[in-house]
């Protein structure tokens, strides 16, 4: 048996008649870019996210969605944005591109969601921005600072990434991660949980002036055609995406379901198996509704070797992520060393991502810890 990371294929047998009259419509009005069908997507997402009208804005990448964030709140050189070393290169590379300083804090052992007491004692008084990662498809517990740090002149910024569609009840209300925060930024690559078949993006904000900034940021910064208020860049998200996007959106309820009793079955099989004291399961927060954009146990000896077993044996696991990012040597110039951020230092060498998508079977996810039990000698 040979098991994939991901097989989107599984999933698209569902869709596959929408997304080809979609594709049949867009070519006949050959309009490509922006336009109608980015504006009802756009409007389905408001919907969904339970903000006001307008507030989703369509743009090419998720990368694309942090730096118009950050062009947003008026990001200059110098100043700083307090985040996390344990995510994607993105998150840092934006605030990088800015000539901004990527400050860095710990991240949660159990949840790899980034520590919010040691993020708020990062403050100074060049801090413009909080940037959390919602990191693996689980929210952050940023609620309960938000109030203190608009106190303090601080915008939150939410890597909304890796978590369209996860919640946190709190409040007495359920909160949609990326609509916490001042903006939120999506990535819709073919990977995420709601994926498109090549790049895009999207930012949210219920601040309606910034809604209408960041739409004119994403056209060069042009309001109207050849007239520009500022300068922007070039990142619009086009029709076909917006088409399969909103098809998948639909979708979307039931496939994180289904990803969440993927990753109940893991559990069991641990615990059957008799590994648990080799393999931890990622810990899903309480008042949390994860959604397992990654499926990432910590491997608490001889991770690499069990990863090649693995991978040898046609099961397919990989690292996320390998080295963090003030450990980079791009970030050289920020000062970091080995041994500053421990917990992002051993979750490097500890976490494993195992297959989680819809369509996989539970035969393969037995097959899998049966291997997995095997290489620990259970």
């Amino acid at each position: 048996m040979t098991v994939p990371i991901l097989d989107l294929s599984r999933s698209f047998g569902d869709i596959k008649p929408e997304v080809f009259a979609a594709m049949e419509r867009i070519f006949a009005a050959q309009s490509f870019i922006l336009g109608q069908e980015v504006k009802t997507f756009e409007g389905h997402c408001d919907s969904y996210l339970g903000v006001p009208e307008g507030s989703c804005v369509g743009c090419a990448s998720g990368t694309d969605a942090l730096l118009l964030a950050l062009m947003s709140v008026d990001i200059k050189p110098g100043d700083e944005v307090i985040t996390t070393p344990f995510t994607f290169f993105a998150t840092s590379g934006t605030i990088a591109r800015l000539g901004a300083v990527p400050v860095f804090a710990d991240v949660d052992p159990s949840t790899y969601n980034i520590d919010i007491a040691q993020a708020m004692s990062k403050i100074t008084s060049r801090t413009k921005v909080f940037l959390p990662v919602h990191i693996f498809g689980q929210m952050a517990p940023i609620v309960g600072v938000i109030s203190e740090l608009h106190e303090r002149g601080i915008k939150v910024i939410e890597d909304t990434a890796q978590a369209f569609g996860s919640t946190r009840f709190a409040d007495g209300g359920i909160l949609r991660a990326g609509t916490v925060g001042d903006v939120g930024c999506y990535s819709f690559f073919p990977t995420k949980n709601l994926g498109g078949c090549g790049d895009g993006g999207m930012v949210v904000t219920c601040d309606k002036d910034r809604a209408e900034r960041l739409r004119k940021l994403r056209v060069h910064g042009s309001g109207t055609t050849y007239y520009h208020d500022e300068v922007g860049i070039n990142s619009r998200l086009d029709a076909i995406q917006a088409a399969i996007l909103d098809i998948k959106l639909k979708h979307l309820e039931e496939w994180n379901e289904e990803r969440r009793k993927i990753a109940d079955y893991y559990r069991l099989l641990f615990k059957t198996h008799d590994v648990q004291e080799f393999i931890t399961a990622p810990v899903e927060l309480e008042g949390n509704y994860h959604i397992y954009h990654q499926y990432v146990v910590r491997v608490r000896e001889k991770r690499d070797e069990l990863m090649e077993y693995l991978n040898t044996e046609g099961f397919a696991v990989r690292v996320y992520y390998p080295l963090p990012l003030h450990l980079q040597p791009c970030f050289a110039y920020l000062g970091y060393k080995a041994g500053d951020f421990p917990v992002s230092e051993k979750l490097s060498h500890e976490v494993l991502a195992l297959p989680v998508f819809p369509g996989l079977t539970q035969s393969e996810q037995e097959a899998l810890v049966e291997k997995i039990a095997k290489f620990f000698g259970k």
